[in-house]
């Protein structure tokens, strides 16, 4: 078994254990931008004490800073958007939907990378798209109820865009500069990120307790900056369209824990939009 397809399964697992710890941020209504502060200033002070003990050489520093620009606002925007869309919409109908990232990165590697789409990915991809249509079209009772769902759902198309730049710049960093580098530069900006957008993020709904959103902060950090890792030397090892599409089924983790944790019910309907989701991504590897 190739080494990049068990970091890849590694990792898979690892999100999914953080992205559940999203809705545990949610459910317990703490204030998102404390949960991000204290989550990526977890990850940011154990990968920049680990990146100095180690002696690490970064080869292009203005290169290093740009991608990890890129990849830290793009994954705060992600972040911040998840953990707000779990507010107002379940688990299995916002992941499925913010997992179809997959199809941008796909067409990205295209117009970029001048990669052919095979059958199979443009298959993969028509029924990503009819997995949105499908997944957002489900009616709910109430004016007052629609519009939850319509704010949660804008969180969702928010996380769906940002994750595949978060994505495609992981894959550049991956190949072109150092790991441990680019995941303390990438983080330290996040945490400046949240720090600046925790008081936009506080409403009265919120609980105030904020040790239960540094607590689950912290959490997330510890399983995200090894999951991150095991990401980025997966994709120094392998092709970027099968990588993500493999680690990008980490919501049916996520999924499971919910419905284990939560009670949160799995319709009829929304377990024909994971299956299909999961479907799409499978060919989008092709």
């Amino acid at each position: 078994m190739k080494t990049w397809y068990v970091l890849a399964i590694v990792a898979l697992v690892l999100f999914g254990v953080e992205r559940f710890l999203y809705k545990v941020s949610a459910a317990r209504r703490c204030n998102t931008a404390w949960t991000t502060l204290s989550f990526m200033s977890t990850v940011a002070l154990i990968s920049t004490s680990l990146f100095f003990l180690t002696d690490q050489h970064i080869p292009d520093l203005r290169y290093l800073f740009v991608v990890a620009l890129i990849n830290s606002g793009s994954f705060f925007l992600g972040t911040i958007s998840q953990i707000e869309a779990l507010k107002y919409v379940p688990t299995n109908i916002a992941y499925p939907i913010i997992r179809l990232n997959t199809v941008l990165v796909v067409i990205s590697s295209v117009l970029y990378f001048k990669d052919q789409l095979s059958p199979m990915q443009i298959i993969g991809i028509i029924l990503g798209l009819g997995v949105i249509s499908w997944m957002t079209s489900q009616s709910y009772g109430g004016q007052s109820s629609r519009r939850q769902v319509t704010k949660g759902l804008t969180f969702v198309g928010v996380a769906l865009i940002t994750g595949a730049v978060a994505a495609i710049s992981s894959k550049f960093a991956a190949v072109n500069t150092n790991t441990l580098g680019f995941i303390a530069l990438s983080y330290i900006m996040g945490a400046g990120f949240s720090l600046m957008a925790r008081k936009g993020l506080s409403t009265e709904t919120v609980n105030p307790n904020q040790r239960d959103a540094v607590i689950i902060g912290v959490c997330m950090g510890l399983v995200n900056i090894a999951g991150f890792y095991t990401f980025l030397k997966a994709l120094s090892l392998g092709p970027l369209s099968i990588i993500i599409s493999i680690v990008g089924m980490h919501f049916i983790v996520a999924i499971a824990l919910t419905a284990l944790v939560y009670k949160e019910k799995i319709t009829a309907r929304r377990f024909v939009g994971i299956v299909l989701t999961i479907v799409s991504i499978i060919l989008m590897r092709s």
